[in-house]
């Protein structure tokens, strides 16, 4: 799931898409969800998500609250962990992780809660 969705983000397949949709198109493939489930997040790529939340993140906690896998805490702590904080902002301004960095890491922490979709 992380290298679809470095590939969505990259545009490896075709299409190039934000990081918030790479995130929900890489998970949607392996699992029960559509395309459709998760097309909101056209509108959440570069600093557009609510809240001012790095698109990524934003996708894995709307993909952990459509599961009911209710682990926003440990997704919260996992990416700031790496990225240093929540905002596409602030985290820009960081320059811990970049906008690929943040897409990898939110497909790895829903892999790892989610081991049903690992490749």
């Amino acid at each position: 799931m992380k290298n679809k969705a470095k590939d969505y983000f990259l545009g490896k397949n075709g299409e190039k898409f934000n990081c918030a949709e790479s995130v929900s198109r890489s998970y949607s493939e392996k699992s029960n969800f559509t395309h459709k489930d998760l097309d909101s997040h056209a509108d959440c790529g570069g600093g557009l998500a609510p809240g001012g939340y790095c698109g990524a993140f934003y996708s894995a906690l709307y993909i952990l609250e459509l599961t009911g896998k209710y682990k926003r805490k440990e997704c919260e702590a996992f990416f700031i962990g790496h990225a240093g904080a929540l905002t596409c902002e602030e985290i820009r301004r960081l320059k811990k992780l970049s906008c690929l960095g943040c897409v990898e890491k939110a497909a790895e922490f829903l892999m790892n809660i989610d081991p049903e979709v690992k490749i």
